[in-house]
């Protein structure tokens, strides 16, 4: 590897996320994570990528932040009382440009890469996004496939934006919506933003061809579970994917307790009570949904049980933050600095050959051993990155 490629490595301490000290050196981040011994989930003979993991698991799913900044404040995510008008949120200059998003999207693509969802914060943010996804766009999977191109959205700018983003290549995507009743719609977003906005960008989202358009809803215990079988009733015969979402203690989920979750079991149960459900065979191994079928051809609905049932062992996803460092978990309190390797001239041999080797020593499975991190009694008081930097 080039003697150039010497990025540092992060450990952000504080609730905002900032560097507190670094690592200088891609050798002295290899040192720092040795190779963990672990019972593999995947057979390296199952897979073509030739970039896996300490527990065999591969690189084929890349989330890329592309802001740090959104307009709503759920209080899962963003709470207001924290991300307060003087926030300090990343500069332009701070965040990766669009050149680098795409040089880093396309080592990600060598290594084996074959899926690439947009976040934020609110990737519809970013001005001039189009642009970034009529470059990745152009990406083509070590398979010789297109590369399959998403984004997450909180559905309030879409709108306005869905044909353009499908004209500039966009495939599919995914609007956070937490209940349909807007009284409890305005106070999950910490912000007043109406429901029917929303609604109006998933309609328009649906009529781009952004298909199969997915919403997902987090479900908090005590705040929206009443709003489970009116989200199912309204997008049966829609088309669209509804998925409920277990309450993650995730960076900015300062409120989160076990008591809070409402399980996905929980979420079933209300939906086949009113309409009954038929399981479907999962498509792939890294899926994250429990996906089910009405038994009246109503559509689909799925159940992501990341705190019930952790899927750890089958996730394939990196993730790199709107300032160029890379987490290997959602969970990760470390990260690798990728804009540092980009900006270093490194050559695209190098910067994939480096990511090659960070990714060889994860072992991150933050959820499968929740239980052992969590600190007692039970409250989330150890520390993750905010989810608004790293993306969900």
């Amino acid at each position: 590897m080039s003697d150039v490629c010497l990025p540092e490595v992060s450990d952000p301490a504080e609730a905002g996320g900032r560097a507190a000290g670094s690592v200088a050196g891609s050798a002295a981040w290899l040192r720092a994570h040795p190779a963990r011994a672990g019972t593999r989930r995947f057979d390296r003979a199952d897979t073509d990528s030739v970039c896996v993991d300490a527990l065999g698991r591969p690189l084929q799913d890349l989330r890329l932040s592309v802001i740090d900044q959104c307009n709503f404040r759920c209080t899962y995510c963003m709470p207001k009382e924290v991300f307060t008008k003087d926030y300090r949120f990343l500069s332009a200059a701070e965040r990766l440009s669009f050149d680098e998003l795409a040089t880093l999207a396309g080592a990600f693509v060598e290594l084996g890469v074959e899926k690439i969802r947009l976040t934020g914060g609110e990737p519809l943010l970013r001005k001039d996004l189009e642009r970034l996804i009529e470059r990745l766009a152009g990406l083509t999977t070590r398979r010789g496939r297109p590369l399959e191109l998403a984004l997450t959205t909180n559905g309030s700018l879409l709108a306005a934006k869905a044909r353009g983003l499908k004209a500039a290549g966009l495939q599919r995507v995914t609007v956070s919506l937490d209940g349909l009743d807007d009284d409890v719609f305005r106070h999950m977003n910490g912000v007043d933003f109406p429901v029917s906005r929303v609604l109006e960008g998933i309609e328009a989202a649906c009529a781009a061809g952004l298909a199969p358009v997915k919403v997902n809803t987090v479900v908090e215990r005590g705040v929206n579970e009443h709003q489970i079988v009116p989200l199912a009733r309204h997008f049966r015969h829609s088309g669209v994917t509804l998925r409920f979402i277990e309450f993650m203690d995730v960076g900015g989920a300062a409120s989160w307790t076990q008591h809070n979750v409402f399980t996905s079991a929980d979420a079933r149960r209300a939906v086949e009570q009113v309409f009954p459900l038929v399981a479907r065979e999962q498509q792939q191994r890294s899926d994250t949904a429990q996906v089910y079928r009405y038994a009246d051809g109503a559509g689909e609905v799925g159940f992501i049980s990341s705190v019930s049932h952790p899927f750890c062992g089958d996730c394939t996803r990196a993730r790199v933050a709107a300032d160029g460092k890379l987490y290997l978990c959602l969970f990760a309190t470390d990260s690798f600095d990728l804009r540092r390797l980009v900006k270093s001239g490194c050559s695209a041999d190098d910067l994939a050959g480096e990511i090659r080797a960070v990714w060889a020593r994860r072992g991150d499975r933050y959820s499968e051993l929740r239980e052992e991190t969590r600190a007692r009694p039970g409250n989330k008081v150890y520390p993750t990155v905010r989810m608004s930097l790293v993306g969900g």
